[in-house]
């Protein structure tokens, strides 16, 4: 209904005058003052990726706020909300939020300030209760396309990422019941490559000596086809040419 400014509030012509009404009238409004969950845009964050304790975002809720007028008061920036990282112990995923990011503040029912200085059992800070201020934020929603991701479908895990992928540990071992397949102009090795079972090379082999260390080959080596070195026949078709005579000698048995 309209006051004498002008003002038309929650209530209006249409709602009953009863007492039941208006009751019902200052619940709705003592409801309306409690936060549960928001959807929000994330404006700023501590984190970037970086190998560090789980961090804080600061949010913009999205969805306007509405007077009694149906005029649009957008919210403020709720700053310091922790977020979410899927960790266990001292095992982690880390993917921190970025700015822009669209993703649900839930909101506690107590004053979380004093847990969130301390990371153990306290008291509530303050007698505040179900607080925009007090949220907690979930990532990953009505998000674009991502460039860098892992993927899990149908086909198997695919994972992807446009500069670099890499495994660190002391001990990186790989088990494929089939086969293993690397698709790359170039691999490198820094270290020693043991093969322990069949090695075939289709291309051809080069080796290189820019270190000063020539290539040394231990144990029985048994070749099938043609060798050379430097042009020269050195399998079962080598001969060496018989000084005085003119002939070639005969090929090794």
């Amino acid at each position: 209904m309209t006051n004498d400014l002008g003002y038309r509030g929650a209530a209006d012509a249409t709602s009953g005058g009863s007492p039941f009404n208006e009751q019902l009238f200052l619940i709705r409004q003592v409801l309306a003052e409690i936060s549960t969950a928001k959807l929000v845009e994330v404006i700023a964050v501590t984190n970037a990726g970086d190998l560090s304790p789980v961090g804080f975002v600061d949010v913009r809720p999205l969805v306007n706020q509405l007077d009694g007028s149906d005029n649009a008061v957008p919210h403020g920036t709720v700053y310091n909300l922790p977020y979410f990282r899927l960790q266990g112990g001292t095992d982690a995923v880390i993917l921190d939020p970025k700015q822009g990011d669209i993703g649900l503040a839930v909101i506690a029912d107590r004053d979380i300030s004093a847990v969130k200085s301390t990371k153990a059992q306290a008291n509530p800070g303050s007698k505040r209760k179900f607080d925009a201020a007090d949220g907690l934020y979930i990532g990953g929603f009505l998000n674009g396309v991502p460039q860098q991701y892992v993927r899990f479908s149908a086909a198997g895990i695919g994972i992807v990422s446009p500069t670099k992928i890499t495994l660190t540990a002391p001990l990186v071992e790989i088990d494929a019941s089939t086969s293993l397949t690397v698709n790359s102009p170039q691999s490198g090795f820094s270290g020693m490559v043991i093969v322990q079972g069949l090695l075939s090379w289709l291309a051809g082999m080069t080796g290189s000596t820019a270190s000063g260390v020539a290539a040394t080959i231990t144990g029985i080596i048994n070749f099938i086809g043609s060798v050379t070195s430097n042009g020269k026949a050195i399998d079962s078709t080598h001969t060496h040419h018989e000084n005085g005579t003119g002939n070639n000698t005969s090929p090794p048995n």
